[in-house]
């Protein structure tokens, strides 16, 4: 992963600004993910990683050239950008809680309901099959698992779309270090599958571990940027992000 990504990018973006009212939290970022990959961002908090991604999703207002499978979506609302094939899952999780996992998983495949019921099930026994937890808890409340669960569940939903670009907001927020290391796993089966991924993450170590290019975000700039494996030995992005090696 040491080498510079030969890959066509599926997401170009340039001169990207976006914020909150007149505050403007980012100024003018360039980057793109190459398709079939993981790109991580990494930060402190504050920095503007949610943002971004809510940014691109069309979810904030936002100025710059935006560009996937080089059409330009800047100009398209956030349906029709998960329409294109892009899919955020959310910091918050934003499950249904009161309605079932098998609901859950359902509803996120919503915008292809017109297609045959197989299609669906072939769909749903693929997340299954990625998430074995999720079949064996089908019939239980999403308001009723576990922190993991609930972030296995928002993938799986958000993965029921099929999107081609799959973006995740900090997936391991406040779960157990063994579920992180399970979440990771999933984010390096789910990259074998061909589906291109940008990973918000504080945990920054194990952001770098899964990611073919990775971007340090500093107050709304990207502050580093390069193959993962190179900023993972960076002497910066040690003392700043990965403290000392044990």
């Amino acid at each position: 992963m040491g080498t510079q990504d030969t890959r066509p990018p599926l997401l170009r973006v340039q001169g990207l600004h976006a914020g909150y009212g007149r505050a403007e939290v980012l100024s003018g970022l360039d980057f793109e993910a190459a398709a079939g990959s993981v790109v991580a961002v990494v930060g402190p908090n504050g920095a503007g990683k949610s943002t971004l991604l809510n940014a691109l999703m069309g979810v904030l207002p936002a100025r710059g050239e935006l560009l996937f499978d080089g059409e330009p979506v800047q100009g398209l609302g956030l349906e029709e950008r998960v329409a294109r094939g892009m899919a955020l899952v959310p910091e918050t999780r934003a499950l249904f809680a009161t309605m079932s996992v098998a609901d859950n998983l359902t509803l996120g495949g919503y915008r292809r309901r017109a297609e045959p019921s197989a299609r669906h099930a072939e769909r749903l026994a693929r997340v299954f099959e990625l998430f074995p937890r999720l079949k064996e808890r089908q019939a239980q409340a999403a308001g009723t698992l576990s922190g993991g669960e609930r972030q296995m569940l928002a993938i799986g939903r958000a993965l029921m779309g099929e999107p081609r670009l799959l973006m995740l907001d900090e997936p391991s927020l406040g779960l157990a270090p063994l579920v992180v290391r399970e979440i990771f796993r999933i984010i390096e089966a789910l990259r074998a599958t061909g589906v291109t991924i940008l990973l918000i993450e504080q945990n920054a170590r194990a952001a770098l571990a899964v990611a073919d290019q990775a971007y340090v975000l500093e107050t709304g700039a990207f502050a580093l940027s390069g193959p993962a494996a190179v900023l993972a030995e960076d002497p910066r992005v040690i003392d700043t992000y990965l403290g000392k090696r044990g």
